[in-house]
């Protein structure tokens, strides 16, 4: 058990290891949580990676934290695991985090300032991070990856339902061709290729009853097929339209696999490990 308190520590017991939840400084209806591994020296003056790992739908934050701790005791991240509550615009509100904005709210800024947070707190290596998300953090996760490439050291985008093509004949959410008229900011292609890029799907994750518009629905709109019918389908577009504009990517099939990403961590761990060593072999 770490000593806490005297000569000016601002950090205790459950700010270690798998540490306690905190609610955003920026706005308290979020909340995060993360892991900080035990060679932690608050007095020191070693830095870490951070990695964060945006839940999907059933909002696992704490299931995730736990499945790459080990990851950030073995390779020395920092974890920082967002939490974005359902019916925060309306009551059985599921999905707005998924595509960064609803209204006057920014999911994105939410977990930038979560991230400065971080930073106040512990020593966290650079300006750039790691991400990961599968289901509907893989829905957030590429759409970040549009809006603040130059934030990113990687990008894992895992089994999204429904993606947005990097398709500039097609408006959001469908594709990016009103990208900037949104989000205020346009894609940046050449710091999109900066980014070391992972989609990552299960090989029997084949299941259409949850992601599939019908006209009327919230998420209906033009173009709402072109990706493909099932999660392998629009990942494969996805990686496509990422081709078109020479932007590198990772694809993993997983085999024996379906929407479950307990097989699929491994994967995104290797590739985590891949961007760490390239990024410190260049440093």
């Amino acid at each position: 058990m770490r000593a806490v308190g005297g000569h000016g520590r601002k950090l205790t017991y459950y700010d270690f290891g798998q540490t306690t939840v905190y609610a955003s400084r920026h706005d308290k209806r979020f909340a995060y949580c993360a892991y900080v591994p035990e060679d932690y020296e608050e007095d020191g003056h070693k830095t870490y990676p951070l990695a964060v790992i945006v839940h999907g739908t059933e909002r696992g934050m704490l299931a995730y934290r736990d499945a790459f701790s080990d990851f950030a005791e073995e390779h020395g991240v920092i974890l920082l695991c967002p939490l974005f509550p359902a019916n925060i615009c309306f009551p059985g509100d599921l999905s707005s985090y998924k595509l960064l904005r609803a209204g006057d709210l920014h999911y994105d800024a939410v977990l930038l300032d979560m991230i400065e947070e971080m930073r106040g707190r512990y020593r966290i290596e650079g300006n750039r991070f790691m991400m990961y998300g599968f289901s509907g953090g893989g829905h957030f996760t590429h759409r970040f990856l549009y809006l603040h490439p130059e934030r990113l050291l990687a990008a894992s985008i895992g089994a999204p339902g429904i993606v947005t093509l990097l398709d500039f004949d097609q408006d959001f959410w469908v594709g990016v061709r009103d990208f900037e008229a949104v989000f205020g900011k346009a894609v940046d292609l050449d710091a999109v290729r900066g980014v070391a890029v992972q989609m990552i799907v299960g090989g029997d994750d084949t299941e259409t009853w949850e992601i599939t518009p019908e006209p009327g629905d919230a998420w209906w709109m033009p173009g709402a097929e072109l990706a493909g019918k099932t999660r392998i389908d629009r990942l494969h577009s996805l990686k496509n339209s990422f081709d078109k504009h020479r932007i590198g990517v990772e694809l993993e099939v997983v085999p024996g696999s379906a929407h479950d990403d307990r097989q699929l961590i491994v994967k995104v761990k290797e590739f985590f490990k891949k961007a760490l060593s390239e990024i410190r072999t260049r440093a």
